[in-house]
């Protein structure tokens, strides 16, 4: 068995002691990266990426080779592998996003939908297994899915980034056709994050990235329920340690306290919250992880050591945070950027762990 180098990012998810607030990027292995453009072009698609184990592997390393002072990997793959792998047939569109061939819209279709067989997805697993061994302890390896309300909305919607308005309606006229959708997702993610967890995943993120479209009720039902019953069916040790889980729901704020009795170890905050007062509602039931607005990496230096200072103050003393973007980083990123805030949050947070 590997010797974790560095356990400082599974420390603070636990809400451990550690020497500074640890940091990763959501999408840090990723099209902001010139050495990622170049595999991504040797691979011929995104999917060809992620379904080639060393490529992925590559790429997941990337970001760790050029940043030292990161403390987390995160496997390289994508949150629609479920769905393609439940046949709705997956493809991405230079410049437009993913997209599905069949949508589940037709009651007949949506009654058909049964979990797949995980070696639909064992591309990932290989990958998770090939990334473990060589990151050889160097620091932890995140694995992750999407939220079954998530993976539904493109499910349903046929692309991301819609109004939602087709997937809301059902919720609203046919429930019981979302709730079956949502429920098989649920069951998929279940198997597909222990599936990951046994292949050598060190802790598990959820994304809810649309989480924040819901009303208040039908987020409970249609999102938050369905997150809680995948984190109570998640594997919880491994290696002798404690995997911890992070969720995270984008716009997701007005559900904290909720968020935090859900069974997670650590809640992803999005930038349109102020951290200091997140953890001032929830207490010390949960870690955050969060929460830099990813449009500041598009700045200055000066302005990014500025907004990294603003949030670990906020924060303050004491345990629990992991320093992270509000959301994923944007391609137009300069690498540099990125750099100065990984080495801001090291050189500002020990003063908060002594």
């Amino acid at each position: 068995m590997q010797v974790l180098q560095n356990d400082t990012f599974l420390k603070a998810l636990m809400r451990q002691p550690t020497d500074y607030t640890p940091v990763w990027m959501m999408r840090q292995a990723g099209r902001y990266l010139p050495e990622y453009k170049a595999t991504r072009k040797d691979a011929g698609s995104f999917m060809d990426l992620c379904k080639n184990a060393q490529f992925a592997t590559d790429v997941t390393l990337q970001p760790l080779d050029r940043y030292p002072l990161l403390d987390a990997a995160i496997l390289f793959s994508d949150i629609l592998t479920i769905p393609d792998a439940m046949g709705l047939g997956l493809s991405f569109e230079a410049g437009e996003g993913p997209r599905f061939k069949r949508t589940l819209q037709q009651e007949a279709d949506i009654k058909k939908l049964v979990v797949p067989d995980m070696a639909e997805l064992q591309y990932v697993f290989n990958a998770v297994t090939t990334i473990r061994s060589a990151l050889n302890g160097r620091v932890p390896l995140i694995g992750f899915s999407g939220s079954p309300w998530t993976l539904a909305t493109y499910m349903v919607e046929g692309k991301g980034g819609t109004d939602f308005l087709t997937i809301k309606k059902m919720a609203y006229a046919r429930p019981d056709l979302l709730h079956h959708i949502l429920e098989t997702t649920a069951q998929t993610v279940i198997q597909y994050l222990n599936a990951q967890i046994d292949a050598g995943a060190q802790a598990v993120m959820i994304f809810d990235s649309w989480g924040g479209a819901l009303s208040h009720n039908a987020y409970i039902e249609f999102s938050l329920n369905y997150m809680k019953k995948i984190i109570a069916s998640l594997t919880k040790t491994a290696d002798g340690r404690q995997v911890p889980c992070v969720m995270f729901t984008k716009g997701g704020a007005l559900w904290l306290e909720a968020q935090a009795a859900s069974g997670a170890d650590a809640l992803g905050l999005d930038w349109t919250v102020d951290i200091g007062q997140a953890r001032s509602r929830i207490g010390d039931k949960v870690a955050l992880q969060g929460n830099l607005d990813p449009a500041v990496l598009l700045s200055t230096p000066e302005a990014i050591e500025k907004e990294v200072a603003n949030i670990l103050a906020s924060y303050g003393h004491g345990n629990g945070h992991v320093f992270n973007l509000g959301h994923g980083i944007t391609q137009w990123t300069p690498p540099e950027n990125a750099g100065a805030m990984i080495d801001a949050v090291r050189k500002y947070s020990k003063q908060y762990h002594t």
